[in-house]
């Protein structure tokens, strides 16, 4: 993405403190991190709708499918169960994260890239190899399509970090590429890592879903699980960055939501070495999940009590004391990561997939089955695009941890 791109879209804000509608005509972003200046240009064209003038349909769209035995399906499949859901997004963000496409790199980080020019490019290679060895870089192949335009450079490295620069940080691996990205995604303008795990990427644009997907040309890749998100940003940036799946190490995190917790939770985040400075209240989430997971050794159902804790009237309300018990600790000891706010969250991992609803449920989120095959949608239409036989179609209770795990020793 370079200075002058042209959104071509009728939406945009700025803020994550303030709900502001734009016609965005014109409106145009200097660089590939958004500047505050295309605000001041907006408002100065009088291009801002006033209340009602904009109609948000639902606020995103996520879907994912996973294989309990491992089996492996293209990108074809999860690209067409965005289709029925296009009005929930608004060309502003889609994005994709499939697990296992890589077995030929399996044991090296995936990292993808966007730069803004090749000279970004070549500073950010240097850095790179003073911390890693590159086994592969290589651009990431696309598809020209006229629904996608303005792209930046898009790049990838396999890689592993230099044992001597491990040993010297006395750094474990994940901690050291997890600092790594932070670090370049913080201090590298015109640079930034969308996406960082072993045997998995991830693959996003400004754009809607089912056009993001035929770009990256994700009928060519095979994975045993697979994530979407359609964007429709509501006080945050459309750009490429922002766009949805967010990814830390193999975490990735598709939302549909809102969240008013945004605040509390990322100055507690930061607290411990992570950055939010993509513009958008999805990032604080995958940061939590590796905070709570990777860092403090939880497992996922307790995380899940943490980022959706159950209301103090349900923890008094068990019969079985030792879980509230539990439940109690958990909300006292990491109070500040509870996320409040409407939200409907899939969990991307290694091996797995988790669903999740806000305590109270105010976000759509359906699943189905069939044989091996699990799907998660936020409607019943695009579960039924992978599946149109599909059993066991059901909707999990607000605050209910749905977690689906691959057959240990499936995954090639």
């Amino acid at each position: 993405m370079s200075k002058g791109v042209h959104f071509g879209t009728e939406f945009f804000c700025i803020e994550m403190s303030t709900f502001i509608l734009f016609n965005r005509k014109g409106a145009t972003i200097l660089s590939l991190r958004p500047r505050r200046d295309v605000k001041a240009h907006v408002l100065s064209k009088g291009f801002m709708k006033t209340e009602g003038e904009v109609r948000i349909p639902s606020g995103c769209a996520i879907s994912a499918v996973i294989s309990r035995l491992g089996k492996k399906t293209t990108g074809q499949s999860i690209t067409e169960s965005m289709k029925p859901m296009h009005d929930r997004s608004n060309g502003l963000g889609g994005g994709f994260a499939g697990y296992g496409i890589y077995p030929e790199y399996k044991d090296f980080y995936a990292l993808h890239f966007f730069f803004d020019s090749r000279d970004t490019r070549k500073s950010c290679e240097i850095f790179l190899k003073e911390r890693f060895e590159i086994v592969q870089s290589e651009i990431i192949p696309t598809r020209k399509i006229p629904a996608i335009t303005d792209e930046p450079i898009i790049w990838r490295y396999f890689v592993t970090p230099l044992k001597s620069v491990l040993l010297s940080m006395q750094l474990d691996e994940k901690e050291f590429v997890a600092r790594s990205i932070m670090k370049i995604n913080t201090e590298m303008d015109g640079a930034y890592v969308f996406s960082s795990g072993k045997n998995m990427g991830t693959f996003k644009a400004v754009g809607y879903p089912e056009d993001v997907g035929v770009f990256y040309k994700l009928d060519e890749y095979e994975g045993y699980s697979w994530t979407a998100h359609g964007r429709y940003p509501t006080n945050t940036p459309g750009w490429w960055g922002g766009a949805h799946p967010f990814t830390l190490l193999d975490y990735s995190i598709v939302h549909n939501g809102e969240i008013s917790s945004y605040d509390a939770n990322r100055r507690f985040i930061e607290m411990f070495g992570y950055k939010c400075n993509l513009q958008t209240d999805t990032e604080v989430i995958t940061y939590i999940f590796d905070y709570l997971v990777r860092v403090k050794g939880l497992t996922l159902e307790e995380a899940a009590s943490v980022v959706a804790a159950p209301f103090w009237s349900t923890i008094e309300a068990k019969t079985d004391k030792k879980e509230a018990e539990r439940l109690t600790f958990l909300r006292t000891a990491f109070s500040s990561l509870l996320v409040t706010g409407p939200f409907s969250i899939i969990l991307g991992f290694t091996g797995g997939l988790m669903a999740l609803n806000d305590r109270l449920k105010l976000r759509s989120m359906v699943i189905g089955e069939k044989d091996d095959m699990v799907f998660i949608a936020s409607e019943e239409s695009a579960i039924r695009t992978m599946e149109p036989d599909a059993e066991n179609i059901y909707a999990p209770a607000g605050g209910e941890a749905l977690i689906i795990k691959v057959k240990e020793g499936a995954i090639q």
